[in-house]
C-alpha cells in the first residue's frame, strides 16, 4: 500500500506480516497455533488466586478472556494503529460498533451518528440504544459547524464512517474529531473501508476504531469477526464492558484472520487498482448516472481522500439511470458480479441498493 513508515521504521505493509508473532505465543512456529480451550489449569490454588486480579491479554484465566490465538490477532491489529492501547475482538463485524457504543454511553446520554453510516449501525443506534435510554440524533458528516452546533450537555459521543456507506462521501475526520473533543466527546469511527493500512484513524483524532474483520482482513469469505482498537483513555472501558457482556471471538476464526492479514496489503492494492479501472470505464457507460468513488480524480471527496488516506479498496458505488428493478440488473446480474451482502472477499460481489436514499428520510422515520 501507499504511505510512508511509522515510528518504528516499518511500513504498514511490513507490519502486516510481522505483527502478532510474539515468541511466547507462537513458540517455534511461524504463526500462532490454534488454541482451543475453555479452561486453563494452574500449578496450585495460590497461583490461581494470584492471577485473578490480572485482566490483560497474555494472562491465562478462562476461555472467555481468550488465549494466544486471539491475543496474537488483537496484538497485530493494535500495532497497525499507532497510538492505540489495545484491541478487543468480537464474533461478528456488527458486534464491534455495538460494543464500542455501549462502552462509552449509558442511560441518559446522547450519541450523534453520521447520517451516511452503515445501515446495521444505524439500526443499533435507533433500536438498540434507544431501548436502553440513550438518545440518538443523526448529523450531516460534511458540515463540521453543524455538528458542533448539535452538541448538547448530554451528548457523549459521535459515530463516524468514512467514506460513508453507499454515498461514498468523504468527511473531514480530523475536523469533526476536533469539534467533538473540544466538548469532551468520544470519537468512534467505522474504518472498515480503507482499514488501518489505508487510514490510521487514531492518528487522525479517533478514539475507537471499528473494523468488520469479516471483509478485508478475512479476505476469503469464510469467517465472521469484528474488532475495536482504542486509545489508552478508552481501552480499559471497552475491555471491561466487552468482557462483562461475554464478548469473545473463536480461535479458529482468529487464526483465519491472522492468515488474511499477511496478504491484505497485496489484495487491497490489487483491488484498488481494479476498482479505479472499473470506475473509469463505468463513467463512459450510457446506463450509468454517476460513479461514487473518492479515489477517482475529479469526484466529490477526492481532495480529502488524497490528504488523509494512503490507500483504499475495491468498493465503490454505481448509480444507474432509472429507479426501477431493471436499472439494477446490468451490474447486479452480470455473470462476473453475483449479488452478495459483503465486500473485500469473494471479489465479484455487488449489492443492489439506492445510495441516494442512504441519507436523510429512509431510515429515520421511527417514533
Amino acid at each position: 500500500m501507499a504511505g510512508g513508515t511509522d515510528d518504528d521504521g516499518l511500513s504498514p505493509a511490513t507490519r502486516l506480516v510481522t505483527a502478532g508473532r510474539r515468541r511466547e505465543w507462537t513458540g517455534p512456529a511461524v504463526n500462532p497455533p490454534v488454541w482451543r480451550a475453555s479452561t486453563y489449569l494452574y500449578e496450585s490454588c495460590a497461583e490461581q488466586q494470584a492471577g485473578l486480579p490480572v485482566n490483560e491479554d497474555g494472562d491465562f484465566h478462562y476461555g472467555a478472556r481468550g488465549g494466544p490465538t486471539q491475543w496474537a490477532l488483537a496484538d497485530a491489529l493494535t500495532a497497525l494503529e499507532p497510538g492505540a492501547a489495545g484491541t478487543m475482538l468480537y464474533p461478528t463485524g456488527l458486534a464491534a460498533p455495538a460494543m464500542a457504543l455501549l462502552s462509552v454511553l449509558k442511560a441518559g446520554d446522547e450519541v450523534l451518528v453520521s447520517d451516511n453510516s452503515y445501515d446495521p449501525s444505524r439500526s443499533i443506534a435507533k433500536s438498540g440504544l434507544r431501548d436502553y435510554g440513550i438518545a440518538v440524533r443523526f448529523f450531516d458528516p460534511l458540515d463540521v459547524a453543524g455538528l458542533a452546533a448539535m452538541i448538547g450537555e448530554t451528548t457523549k459521543a459521535i459515530l463516524l464512517e468514512c467514506p460513508g456507506s453507499l454515498t461514498m462521501e468523504v468527511c473531514d475526520v480530523p475536523a469533526l474529531a476536533a469539534a467533538a473533543k473540544a466538548r469532551g466527546l468520544a470519537v468512534l469511527m467505522d474504518n472498515t473501508w480503507a482499514g488501518p493500512t489505508g487510514f490510521q484513524a487514531i492518528r487522525h483524532g479517533v478514539d475507537l476504531s471499528i473494523l468488520a474483520l469479516t471483509k478485508h482482513v478475512g479476505g476469503h469469505s469464510d469467517l465472521m469477526l469484528g474488532s475495536v482498537t482504542a486509545t489508552a483513555e478508552y481501552y480499559p472501558r471497552l475491555r471491561k464492558r466487552s468482557l462483562l457482556l461475554g464478548q469473545q471471538a473463536a480461535p479458529d476464526d482468529c487464526a483465519l484472520a491472522l492468515r488474511g492479514l499477511r496478504s491484505m496489503a497485496v489484495r487491497l492494492e490489487r483491488s484498488t487498482t481494479s476498482a479505479l479501472a472499473v470506475a473509469e470505464w463505468l463513467q463512459g457507460r450510457p446506463e450509468v448516472a454517476a460513479v461514487l468513488c473518492p479515489m477517482l480524480h475529479g469526484t466529490a471527496g477526492h481532495e480529502l481522500w488524497q490528504r488523509d488516506f494512503t490507500g483504499g479498496c475495491g468498493l465503490l458505488t454505481v448509480v444507474m439511470k432509472g429507479r426501477d428493478a431493471a436499472a439494477r440488473n446490468p451490474l447486479a446480474c452480470h455473470p462476473r458480479g453475483e449479488p452478495g451482502q459483503t465486500v473485500g472477499a469473494h471479489g465479484g460481489d455487488s449489492t443492489p441498493d439506492w445510495p441516494q436514499l442512504a441519507r436523510r428520510g429512509r431510515y429515520d422515520r421511527v417514533p
